[in-house]
């Protein structure tokens, strides 16, 4: 220990003023290898011990790009087997995308200037065409087995959501969605089972999505939950055969349209008071009470609220202690605040590929996190859910017999 003190003050003394911090770094770093690697020896440096596995033998140079500047390290290397230091595990995969889509964006034209500010947003001093190059094919490959995935097993809740970004296309800028798929399973496991960029307001595009995700093995589903996006409805119908529950949260943001915005507060109110029911039946008998109360003076929102009563509700048909996280989207809110995020650092996609890099990275990074986490549904209601099916599946053999 006293001669890793007196290396490091011999270091703080030979550093320059402006050098400083930078040097500290350097040399704390190293220090912190060398103990690293005393551990893994099980020796010290010419140390004599019977638990000796393997002796040092030199160094190779490595840079460590960080805010302070790039950093020269010597990383110790052994006679038998490897050392590499903790701290320069390879960046999380999702800051790996983000260096190749900074990269694409120079390529695509986007002007230096703005791709230095990106660079140095991340800490960075730079980076080669080649390093790049095999970044991107790591994440690519990585990104794309995990989006490609099979699914096994039954996954009775769905969640769609879009998150609108901006690309190039064509010498325009375009705004394209990102929609994202949050699917639970029957142990009550929640996992990001896809992802798909294009446009949300077409019946075929939802129905392309849907049948990538039931070629994948995406089964069982009992209901999904999304936005009134145009065509989703007839294409989770025909590719799921589901129920589909619209997301409550946009639902009273459409509804609220129709009135002055001084009476907004007034009539959301009393709309709510139809979402407090214990059933579906006093909820859709509360919400008719409310719409012919509203008539007169809003013929529109009644008109809205006649139209959207059975979509709105449907998750009242599903099991109590899950309702709470079925009548909207907002479950995948921290989700898309987490893309949003990371996208707005880019601004401006230069194409879809570099969009699924990275907005495919951060799923990824997410859908690991959460497999870390307890369940995100109880199993004991979701046993209810699948009981009159396995009732069903049961009398068909029977008959069968």
């Amino acid at each position: 220990m006293t001669e890793e003190r007196l290396a490091l003050s011999e270091l703080l003394e030979k550093a320059g003023e402006g050098d400083f911090l930078r040097t500290v770094a350097e040399a704390v770093l190293q220090l912190l290898m060398e103990a690293d690697v005393e551990g893994v020896i099980g020796a010290g440096r010419y140390e004599r011990s019977g638990e000796r596995t393997t002796w040092r033998n030199g160094h190779r140079d490595r840079v460590l790009d960080t805010r302070l500047g790039s950093l020269q390290l010597r990383i110790p290397k052994l006679r038998q087997g490897s050392y590499f230091p903790p701290f320069l595990e390879a960046r999380k995969v999702s800051e790996k995308a983000l260096i190749g889509v900074i990269q694409e964006a120079w390529i695509g034209g986007v002007s230096t200037r703005r791709v230095d500010e990106l660079v140095q947003a991340m800490g960075l001093s730079g980076i080669s065409k080649s390093q790049v190059s095999k970044l991107c094919k790591d994440i690519d490959e990585r990104v794309h087995a995990f989006l490609d995935r099979p699914l096994a097993g039954d996954w009775p809740y769905l969640w769609l959501d879009a998150t609108y970004l901006k690309q190039r296309e064509g010498g325009r800028i375009v705004s394209v969605a990102a929609i994202i798929a949050v699917a639970v399973n029957t142990d009550g496991k929640r996992e990001i089972v896809g992802l798909h960029i294009g446009p949300s307001e077409a019946e075929t595009f939802w129905l392309g999505f849907l049948k990538s995700l039931a070629r994948r093995g995406l089964r069982g589903v009992k209901l999904v939950i999304s936005d009134a996006h145009e065509g989703l409805k007839a294409a989770i119908r025909r590719v799921l055969g589901a129920t589909w529950q619209r997301c409550r949260v946009h639902w009273m943001r459409n509804a609220l349209s129709y009135v002055a915005k001084t009476q907004q507060s007034m009539v959301a109110a009393a709309l709510r008071q139809a979402f407090i029911q214990p059933d579906r039946a006093q909820a859709s008998q509360t919400l008719r009470h409310v719409a012919d109360q509203l008539r007169q003076k809003w013929p529109k929102l009644a008109a809205f609220i006649d139209d959207s009563e059975t979509d709105v509700l449907s998750h009242l048909d599903f099991p109590e202690q899950h309702r709470t996280k079925l009548h909207s989207t907002n479950p995948l809110e921290r989700l898309n605040k987490e893309v949003k995020r990371r996208a707005d650092v880019v601004g401006i996609f230069p194409n879809e590929a570099s969009i699924i890099r990275l907005i495919g990275a951060v799923l990824l990074e997410q859908n690991d996190e959460w497999q870390l986490q307890h369940r995100y549904m109880q199993v004991e209601a979701m046993a209810e859910l699948l009981a009159p099916a396995n009732e069903a599946e049961a009398r068909q053999i029977a008959s069968a017999a």
